[in-house]
């Protein structure tokens, strides 16, 4: 059985509860349920809200450059910290925050995920705390954004025709055939329903086995691999809204390894609203 193409990317529980409050660390919390950190967390980690904190208020975009520094610097991570990122529903916006921190240039070999995130933590039987982290503030300096691991419409209009990229849309199989928008519970974003047409149908959830880790490389490599995603060309992974498909692109990028690997976080709210992009459905 092979391993993952970058293992040190990942931690376990059993590391952060041994090494969490060390020096040059910083755990961070990203929940879908925004509120969960207040209820309990592990104790050190700073709670990052994604939609006040992960996202431009004004923008309908990611951070810019001095919004991500400013949170860095409020959050107390410098330069040099190693962050461990975990959080609720198998590490969704765990692996949207690195994504950002990866877009942004912090140093790769310091980004890692808790593998099984805040569930497994819990079923563990691990303490959490209620007490907010308030770190020192830093001078943290962000580098020009890596456009290598995002993707726009742009990069993805070019290429419907010619089979050049694989594209994976992760979302459940009722999103992609359009008998949905959104998830139950969730805001329905685009006006409508559907797919980009050519995109594989991944959801992103078949890459998590039942206790929230990543399954195996030769699983994975199963998973993907057999629904046809050529190692050999880019990919660009898309869902919603961004944040499960940060997931399948951490698992392709780092787990299997994959060269060329882009999450477009435009996604569905903005492919589905788009004026003169195709949609397939069915």
């Amino acid at each position: 059985m092979a391993d993952y193409a970058q293992p040190e990317m990942l931690v376990t529980t059993d590391w952060v509860a041994e090494h969490g409050n060390d020096a040059g660390i910083r755990l961070l919390e990203v929940d879908v349920d925004t509120a969960a950190y207040d209820e309990g967390h592990i104790s050190g980690a700073v709670g990052l809200n994604w939609q006040t904190q992960l996202c431009d208020q004004v923008r309908r975009d990611i951070l810019t450059k001095d919004q991500f520094e400013q949170l860095c610097r409020d959050s107390g991570i410098s330069n040099d910290t190693t962050i461990i990122f975990y959080g609720d529903n198998n590490n969704w916006f765990a692996t949207y925050a690195l994504w950002q921190f990866r877009y942004y240039g912090h140093d790769e070999s310091k980004l890692k995920v808790m593998n099984g995130g805040r569930q497994k933590w819990i079923d563990e039987g691990r303490e959490l705390v209620t007490e907010a982290s308030s770190p020192a503030a830093t001078d943290y300096k962000a580098k020009f954004p890596d456009d290598n691991v995002r993707a726009t419409k742009d990069h993805v209009l070019p290429t419907l025709d010619q089979g050049a990229v694989n594209l994976v849309d992760v979302r459940s199989p009722a999103e992609f055939s359009g008998e949905i928008i959104a998830p139950p519970g969730l805001p329905e974003t685009a006006q409508r329903p559907g797919r980009i047409p050519g995109a594989a149908n991944i959801p992103w959830a078949t890459a998590v086995a039942e206790d929230g880790t990543f399954k195996s490389y030769d699983e994975l490599q199963e998973i993907y691999g057999g629904a046809g995603v050529d190692s050999d060309k880019e990919t660009i992974a898309y869902c919603r809204i961004g944040e499960r498909s940060s997931h399948t692109w951490f698992a392709l990028k780092y787990l299997l390894g994959y060269e060329k690997v882009r999450n477009y976080d435009g996604s569905w709210t903005e492919w589905g609203n788009l004026v003169g992009a195709p949609i397939a459905k069915g």
